[in-house]
Order: structure tokens, then sequence, then C-alpha cells
């Protein structure tokens, strides 16, 4: 049963922007109601009303109604024209296809004195005789009856037999509801009648009657039967014939028939609807259970997984949607993985080597909207270098007057390390300046030490050598001499002065 609820009226009040006080039009057909409510105390200002090709059984409510002009009333299950004497304005009532048999409600009527037009078109009191002599004589200020204009003839007419066709209508009235309560009646225990049938039809949770427990297959061999009869016989040759049956099967045109065929036809579509229902997806598995983690990407999203040597990180460039909100992106950078979240679905890909998720940055482009993860990787810090093995250490003899290695760490005796002289690379100024020794003379350039002589030297260069020799001998004589008289002299001046 549905029911006319506020949210159903602002749905079908867009037009007016949701406000559904100052309504003046508002459509509720195929709506399945069975009940008018509510709209008398909602929307007073209602001109136009559609409530055409639903379940309701009465008039009511709408008395409140003063401005409404039109109301449509057509396919539905009204069986007496009442409750309308409070709508001052109303123009036009369509009652086109329901079951209105007590033609004499029609007079109630008489108190909208605008009504101009009427449709009773597919009732049964249309079938009475004298019904249209009857509803022109009963409503004088109609113009239009069933779509067919009144002409003044007419309306003479059917003012002057006016009683004898009220009689003739009231004699046809009696007898249409003496039919009406058999065919309640018998509604009644047609419905008794289904329900009993219904119980017998399902008497276990399949339908069939089990009597020997042994004789039960098991639940494997029973499944793969109803598979196979699923395949051979998707539709069951039982509910085939009884659908024939309730449709070809001719019965009254009776609102009782007509509930039954809407709950027929809700019926199944409910079973259409929980036979489409989806299974519920299994739940996702981004982990398994052995901690292997999965690559998924259910946003189906394009990206492209970089590992920056220059930089020692690791990039991803996911496209993500150009004009999605940044706030529907959630980014979680794990050491091994890492998982982003784009409007609930997920994307996770594996890194190929182990990142620091804390120095992990997430960027995105105003231009393309693709995301950007700049993932450091883990080992880029510290890098470990290979040992190089130190020679053996080499133990001097005390014999011989040299100490070892441990007897100079114990007399803190300071190590110094040797360099190769032919890994050196930059000029040594140390020895640019020669030092002048106390015991010496004068400064002199220090000169390198002649080269030893050989036996290959001829005699001329050997003269020329021994020449140089006597003259270097006679010059260091020489300047002996000049020592010894500075001596001298600066004890004579010494012995002066001290005696001054």
């Amino acid at each position: 049963m549905v029911y006319i609820t506020e949210d159903l009226i602002r749905r079908r009040a867009e037009h007016n922007e949701c406000e559904i006080f100052s309504l003046e039009e508002v459509s509720l057909h195929q709506q399945d109601i069975e009940r008018i409510e509510h709209l008398d105390r909602w929307c007073k200002e209602l001109r136009i009303l559609y409530l055409q090709n639903n379940l309701i059984p009465r008039i009511e409510n709408v008395g409140r109604l003063k401005k409404l002009e039109y109301l449509n009333l057509a396919l539905n299950n009204i069986e007496v024209i009442e409750n309308l004497e409070g709508c001052e304005s109303l123009q036009k009532l369509d009652l086109t296809v329901n079951f209105v048999g007590r033609l004499s409600s029609v007079e109630s009527l008489r108190h909208n004195i605008h009504l101009r037009e009427l449709f009773l078109v597919g009732n049964p009191c249309t079938q009475f005789e004298g019904y249209r002599q009857f509803v022109v004589a009963a409503l004088p200020q109609l113009k239009s009856l069933d779509g067919t204009e009144i002409s003044r003839s007419e309306r003479i007419r059917a003012s002057q037999g006016l009683e004898e066709a009220r009689r003739r209508v009231a004699e046809q009235e009696q007898e249409y509801l003496r039919r009406r309560a058999e065919e309640k009646e018998e509604a009644r225990r047609k419905e008794a009648g289904v329900e009993e049938e219904k119980k017998e039809r399902k008497p276990g949770f399949d339908g069939r009657w089990y009597t020997d427990i042994n004789n039960t297959a098991s639940p494997e061999s029973e499944k793969n039967k109803e598979n196979q009869e699923l395949n051979e016989n998707p539709k069951n040759p039982e509910e085939e014939q009884r659908e024939h049956e309730f449709w070809h099967t001719p019965c009254s045109f009776t609102p009782e028939s007509r509930l039954e065929a809407h709950r027929h036809l809700e019926e199944k579509r409910r079973a259409k609807e929980k036979g489409k229902e989806k299974k519920p997806k299994a739940p996702r598995t981004l982990i398994t259970a052995d901690g292997r983690v999965l690559n998924i990407n259910e946003p189906k999203l394009d990206f492209c997984l970089t590992e920056d040597e220059e930089n020692n990180t690791i990039i991803l460039d996911l496209e993500v949607y150009r004009h999605m909100d940044t706030s529907l992106i959630d980014v979680d950078v794990q050491p091994s993985y890492a998982r982003v979240s784009v409007k609930g679905k997920i994307f996770q890909v594996v890194l190929p080597a182990e990142v620091k998720p804390d120095s992990s940055t997430a960027q995105r482009s105003q231009t393309t909207g693709h995301l950007l993860l700049t993932m450091p990787r883990a080992e880029g810090e510290i890098k470990v270098t290979k040992t190089v093995p130190r020679p053996p250490r080499v133990r001097q003899n005390r014999r011989s007057g040299g100490l070892s290695e441990d007897d100079q760490r114990k007399n803190n005796v300071p190590e110094r390390l040797e360099v190769d002289p032919s890994k050196r690379t930059a000029v040594d100024l140390a020895n640019i300046v020669p030092r002048q020794i106390a015991k010496e003379g004068p400064m002199e350039t220090s000169r390198p030490d002649p080269p030893a002589a050989e036996d290959h030297f001829s005699e001329g260069c050997k003269d020329d050598m021994a020449d140089r020799g006597r003259t270097l001998l006679v010059t260091a004589a020489g300047r002996g001499r000049e020592l010894k008289r500075w001596h001298s002299f600066t004890e004579a001046t010494q012995h002066h002065t001290s005696s001054l």
C-alpha cells in the first residue's frame, strides 16, 4: 500500500521549487495510491489534481480545496460520487473507467455550480436505461457529458421526463447493488480458497513432500539435479499453467478483480527483482593471508611507475580524473607498497624497492589532475662500502734495537702513515728553501751528489773531475781561514767591550 507523503509531493513539485504550500498543480498518477489524504491541508492552493491510474476506492479529503478546478480520478476503484460539495470552483471531473454503480450519487454534484464537464465512460452506471437523460436533468449546470455537448432541446426533454427516469434508475440500481453483494461474497470465498491452495502447494521448503528419510538423496546430488532441471526447463510447468489460468479465466470486472490482478503483478515483479538481485560481493582482498601484497586497480586508471636513479627515489604517476575533487582521494604509502583510494575504489601497487613513508610526498597537478607520489628509497642515506683488509703486523726483534707496534702504542709513540710518493699529485713545497745547520758555515745551495764513477768514463773526463775537486778543496780552505779571522775579531771586540 502506497501512502501520500510529504516527500512524494515535494518530488512532484520540482516546477514549484519543491514548495508545496503554494503548489497549484500536482500529478500523482500511476503511484498505486489507495487513499487520498493530507492534500487538503498541505496544498490548499491546488487548482489541478491528477490521481488517475491508482487504486483509490473512495473520494475523500478534498473538500477543503476551494480553488480546485480540475480533478482527474480515472482508472480507480471509486463506486460512489461523494464529498465534492466543498470544491466550490470545480469545473471538470473525470471518473472514466471506475465502478460507479449508484447513479443517484450524481445528484451530490448539484452544489458544484461551476461544473461544466463530467466523464463517466466505462462505469457500470452507463449501462442503465435512461442514464444520460437522468444525468442531464439532475445537473442543469453541465455543458458536456462524456465528451458530448448537451444541447438545449436535450436538456428540455430530460427535464420533462426526470421523474420517470429517476424511477427506472432506482430499480436498476437496486438490482446492481444485489449483484454487487454477490460478487463481493464470491471474491471473499475465492480469496480464502487461494490462501488454502498456497498452503497446500508449499508443504516444504522446496514445495515437495518428504515421507521417507532414507530415500532422500545427498545435498550434492540434489543440487546437481536442480541445476540440470533449471538448464533443461528454465520455467516451472505448473507455474506456467497457473499463470495461463489466471489471465484466461473469465471473471467479472469488479474492484476486487482489479485488486487481485494488481497484487498478482506486484508479486511477479517482486519475484523478478529478487531473482535479479546481485549476490553480495566478496570482501576485497588487498593482502593475502600469507602476507603477500596484491596489485589492484579498481578505478581502472592509467599509471606510470618509474625509478629515479639520480635522486634515489621511486615515482608513481597516477592519471586521476581532472575535474574530481581532491577530498575524494586518500593516499597511503607503506614501505613495500602504495595505496590510493579514489572515490572509494582502491588502487594498490607493489613497489620494486623498500621506501621511506615518512619522507614521501604526494602532489596533484592543477592542469591535468594527475597524482604524483615521490617516494625516496630506504637505503638512500647510508651507503655501505667494502672494507679493505689490513696488512699483517710486522714485529721487530728487540735485540736489534727496534720496538714492536704494541710497544710503541704503550709508550704513546705517535704512528705516522707513509704515503706512496707516486700517488702524490701536488707540488712538494717543503724542500724549496734549504735549512742552515749551526755547525756549518754560510748558507750554501745544496747540490746533488755526483754520480759514482764508472769504468766507462774517458780519461779527459777524469782529469776534468780531478781539477774540479782541487778547486773545491782550495775554496773550502779559504773559507776556513776567513771563519777563523771572524772568530778572532769577535773575541777581541768582546774583550774590549768588557774592559770598558
